[in-house]
């Protein structure tokens, strides 16, 4: 009996230290605030090649994988488009958890139908097909890396999609002069949190490729906290009173590219895309 007890008591202050030293470990993602590289001036250093690992730019909302995105009725339930059946599992839709706080998107019930068209001729509607500029959020979980470049009075986020790129104002220039694809952005410094407002959008762009649009009343609010040394926290809050009901939020990680020679490659699809936009109007047209 007594040997038991003192085993019981060794293996109890085991069981202590290793609950402690559990206790101990950072959560994944999460570092102390002092681990997080800073400027000069204090702020924290978001420079840097990031990537958003997540299937949102095929649909931000929660989905189950699908054969392709653009879909046609078949004999015993939808089936490819013949546009697109010869992509098989290439052109299929990946199941992805969604990036919408409470997964629903507030449609305003003539919006709903407008993105149910849209998903319906995606071939034809999505921006993404005619290498137009990405927009506001889409731009940042595209499956391309982008770079923040920045110091103390200035900050530049630059995308390989398109060689789309965001100047964002440290001092607000006022209200834009010109609804464009990207809008104008001005930024600001919430502790420790780069809070970036952006409005002045066309209804040019698309959330994802599943047809969630916009309008161009279009505000966004987007907020950078880098939570580590590989990993931003990303957020941003949705208003666009043409279209939905109320303000909507989406949020997750991107994360710092760290092969050795990381870098912008050149992605300029517009060059791509002539034939599908133009081919038309060819003598002899390469798409008949």
């Amino acid at each position: 009996m007594k040997h038991l007890a003192q085993l019981a008591t060794a293996l109890g202050g085991a069981i202590t230290g290793a609950v402690l030293a559990v206790l101990a470990v950072p959560v994944i993602g999460q570092s102390p605030v002092s681990a997080v590289p800073r400027l000069a001036n204090g702020k924290p250093d978001l420079n840097g090649i990031w990537q958003a690992i997540n299937e949102a730019n095929y649909d931000i909302q929660m989905h189950v994988a699908r054969p392709a995105l653009a879909m046609r009725p078949g004999p015993y339930g939808p089936v490819p488009a013949a546009a697109v059946i010869a992509l098989g599992a290439v052109g299929a839709v990946p199941p992805g958890v969604g990036v919408v706080e409470g997964g629903e998107l507030p449609y305003r019930p003539e919006a709903l139908a407008i993105k149910r068209e849209n998903q319906a001729n995606w071939l034809t509607r999505d921006p993404e097909i005619k290498c137009y500029l990405p927009g506001v959020p889409r731009a940042t979980y595209m499956p391309y890396p982008f770079q923040i470049a920045h110091s103390a009075s200035q900050l530049l986020i630059a995308s390989e999609y398109a060689g789309a790129v965001r100047d964002i104002f440290m001092t607000d220039p006022g209200p834009a002069p010109v609804d464009s694809w990207m809008g104008q952005s001005v930024g600001r410094w919430e502790g420790d949190t780069l809070v970036v407002d952006v409005t002045g959008f066309n209804d040019q762009t698309w959330f994802d490729r599943s047809g969630n649009f916009h309008s161009d009343a279009l505000h966004v609010v987007e907020r950078y906290t880098r939570t580590g040394r590989d990993v931003i926290a990303y957020e941003a809050t949705i208003e666009d009173p043409k279209v939905f009901s109320r303000p909507w939020k989406m949020s997750m990680a991107l994360y710092r590219r760290q092969e050795p020679n990381a870098q912008l490659m050149d992605f300029k699809c517009v060059e791509f895309v002539e034939e599908l936009m133009f081919g038309q109007w060819r003598k002899n047209s390469l798409s008949r």
